[in-house]
């Protein structure tokens, strides 16, 4: 089975519409998002639309459960003082120009998926089993690895949050950060789509980048009143 992933979304749209065709292209059997559907790009309603038109399945963010239960904060790790003066211009945004029934979708989405595919056992999940704004980064200790691997029964674990994709193999198991779609902080602007292939013998994973628009949603992001730093931030893949 092939299962196409999309991180981190972000509120952009031209590049879930470039993912997305490229996983169709692709033959992807089945599609996920991992939640963060807002924030930073200004077409939150039209992400969730897409989504619910093509019916792809998800899990809920940091930021869904934030904006859809209207919170004070997005429950976001700040690297310095203007970066955290930007995240909460563009949250209050974010929850200013979300749909009542975009909220209701997010305030819904399920924290976890898990299914068996050749008698591997996947679960999907924002950030961590039991958090979803825990940074799990590639180059955490092992021992973090095995403590997360401890809290949930699966073999291959696919999440998001810290925008940076990798792939880590650690006694057995299978850990894949899927990247972002819409907002990567790897120093690539291109929207990250990846690609889980299981089959009865072997786990593959591939990390593909997909080319789109991105100077199209940096105006879009300028004439909609957020932050120019967003469109700075997306032109570099910061």
């Amino acid at each position: 089975m092939k299962i196409a992933v999309f991180g981190d979304i972000h509120g952009n749209i031209e590049a879930l519409k470039a993912a997305y065709d490229a996983a169709v292209a692709a033959e992807a059997e089945r599609m996920f998002h991992l939640g963060d559907l807002g924030g930073y790009a200004p077409f939150v309603n039209e992400v969730v639309d897409f989504l619910i038109g093509r019916g792809i399945e998800g899990v809920q963010g940091n930021y869904d459960e934030t904006v859809g239960n209207d919170r004070e904060h997005c429950g976001c790790k700040y690297e310095d003082p203007l970066q955290a003066e930007m995240s909460a211009r563009g949250f209050e945004w974010t929850k200013k120009h979300t749909s009542e029934q975009s909220k209701e979708y997010m305030r819904r989405l399920p924290c976890l998926i898990s299914f068996t595919v050749h008698g591997r056992k996947v679960a999907i999940f924002h950030a961590t089993p039991l958090k979803n704004n825990l940074y799990w980064y590639e180059d955490r200790p092992e021992k973090f690895f095995h403590e997360m691997a401890e809290k949930i029964d699966a073999d291959v674990m696919i999440y998001g949050h810290t925008h940076k994709p990798y792939r880590k193999d650690i006694g057995g198991k299978i850990f894949i950060n899927a990247g972002s779609v819409g907002k990567p902080k790897d120093g690539d602007p291109r929207a990250c789509l990846t690609l889980v292939t299981v089959t009865p013998r072997m786990i593959l994973t591939e990390f593909r980048r997909i080319p789109y628009a991105v100077e199209k949603v940096a105006s879009t992001i300028i004439a909609s009143r957020l932050p120019p730093y967003f469109a700075e931030r997306l032109r570099e893949g910061k």
